[in-house]
């Protein structure tokens, strides 16, 4: 039991990459495309942490083994979708994603139920998922 300890204690000091920065850049999915603000706060509450370069950490981010387990979670994310890069993107690759992200929302999909769990803001409202499937449609369809 004492080597689990020493070991838990231990591993608490092994640092982990953080996901955060102050500077939204110019090519972030909300600055490119004139996101209605409803829509914007959502995606932020239910997206960003996963899917931007900016991650707003909760408390229990600080514990190992947690730390690390979020940590690659949030690199999955932003290599499948990084709102920060959005405007990077090809047209068509654009339109591959915003067809993704419909897909996802309709499915319930996204956000992770494991997000939404702790998170519970994150969750969509059936009026959301239709605001959301609207913009993210016309979106696509602009292209």
């Amino acid at each position: 039991m004492l080597i689990l300890l020493v070991a838990f204690v231990g591993v608490q000091f092994i640092p982990t990459e953080r996901n955060q920065t102050n500077i939204v850049p110019v090519t972030d999915f909300m600055l490119v495309n004139n996101v209605p603000n409803n829509i914007k706060n959502k995606l932020q509450v239910s997206c960003y942490d996963c899917h931007s370069n900016n991650t707003k950490y909760p408390w229990y981010n600080k514990i190992q083994p947690v730390a690390w387990f979020l940590e690659e979670h949030i690199k999955d994310g932003k290599k499948e979708l990084n709102f920060s890069e959005w405007e990077s993107l090809s047209n068509r690759r654009k339109a591959s994603k915003l067809r993704s992200i419909i897909k996802q929302i309709e499915s319930g999909e996204m956000p992770l139920n494991s997000y939404t769990l702790i998170h519970k803001d994150a969750k969509f409202s059936k009026k959301e998922t239709n605001e959301i499937i609207n913009f993210i449609t016309q979106l696509k369809d602009s292209l």
